[in-house]
This record gives structure tokens, sequence and C-alpha cells, in this order.
């Protein structure tokens, strides 16, 4: 029952971001009472803290394949854009606003995570990058890791990219590849270039 009910309040969420669901909204989508919900979770914010525990290390695991799948740099960030797009196409853009602002135990984990396991994360990404001359050897790490994560978080801000003009997606999309083409070698840029055009006639012929 406590993964039922994780699993659908993670699922309104996703759909409808946080403030908007009640624990009524949770309840009549299990077909139980609100009693049973509280058996087992004080209040609503154990079941966000919980549910983004839960989401974090599924985006973990995706991660530590990529790297078992011993994705050359660029491939590795490019692909990590694309599975966020895919992963996150339906979610509700509100729910990263509401996490900050009335969730902040929750906020904390989604910023731990930001700033320890994904930044080192990128951090190693550069470095290979630089040992196998895709990325320029002059360029700062520390400073450009830190541009990358922020650039994930500041996507999802609708006081920014406001949902009517933006598809949330596409933004991460476009931000990989503008860093990307910023702190590409000549081989880089080769390289970039075809893989670049390659999974564009992939999607093409998978599309037909």
């Amino acid at each position: 029952m406590k993964e039922r009910i994780i699993k659908e309040a993670f699922n309104l969420f996703w759909r409808f971001g946080i403030k908007s669901v009640t624990m009524d909204d949770i309840a009549r989508e299990l077909g139980i009472s609100k009693r049973t919900i509280y058996q087992h979770y004080p209040d609503k914010d154990a079941i966000v803290i919980l549910a983004v525990q839960q989401e974090l290390e599924v985006q973990k695991c995706q991660m530590d394949k990529m790297d078992e799948d011993k994705l050359d740099p660029i491939e590795q960030l490019i692909q990590a854009a694309d599975y966020m797009r895919i992963s996150l196409a339906h979610m509700n853009p509100v729910l990263f606003h509401d996490l900050k602002k009335y969730h902040p135990l929750a906020w904390d984990l989604f910023h731990q995570y930001k700033h320890q396991y994904l930044l080192k994360s990128i951090r190693e990404n550069l470095i290979e990058g630089i040992e196998i001359g895709f990325y320029r050897k002059n360029i700062n790490i520390d400073m450009l890791s830190l541009l990358r994560i922020e650039q994930v978080e500041m996507a999802f801000d609708p006081t920014i990219f406001p949902a009517d003009r933006f598809n949330m997606m596409n933004v991460q999309v476009e931000f990989v590849h503008h860093f990307l083409r910023g702190i590409l070698t000549d081989l880089g840029f080769e390289y970039y270039t075809k893989y670049t055009e390659e999974s564009a006639t992939q999607a093409n012929t998978h599309e037909k």
C-alpha cells in the first residue's frame, strides 16, 4: 500500500504539479480512504520527499547505465538531454516551482543531487573530452560544470521560459547543443556534426 500511494501520488504530481494535488485526490485515485493514507504517511510533504527520492534514484540509474555503455563525452551529453526530453515530456513544468516553494526538504534532495552527483558527472565528462581531444584544453572545468547544471534547472523555470511560448524539453536539448558547440575542438566539431547528422537520419527513418 505504501508503494501504491507513492506511485499514484507521483503520477498526479507529474501531471498537475504538487500544490494542486490534495490528499483527497490521491485517495480518490487509489479508491481508498484518506485515513488509510495517513496510516502510512503523516502528511503530503512526507509523500513528496519519498517520491522525489525514488525519482532521483531512477535518474542516477540511467546516468550509471550511460557510464556502463562507454559512450564518448559528446554522446553522453546529447543522450542525457534526449533521455530527459523523453522521460520528462509529460511533466507539468509547475512541479519544479511547487517543489522549490512549498517543499524545501524535498527541494534540498534535488539540490544535493544536482550539486553532488550531477556536477561530478559533468566534470568527469569535460575532463574526458579534453583528454581525447574533443573539448578545448583551455576551458574552465569548474565554471562550465556549474553552468551546465544551472542550465538544467533554468529550463524548468516558467518565469524565464513560459510554457505558452517554449517547450521545456526543447529548451533542454537546445541548451546542451549550445553548450557543446562552445567547447568543441575542430576534431570534436567534426565528430559532433557526424553524430548529430546520423542521429537525425535515424530519427527520420524511424518516423517513416
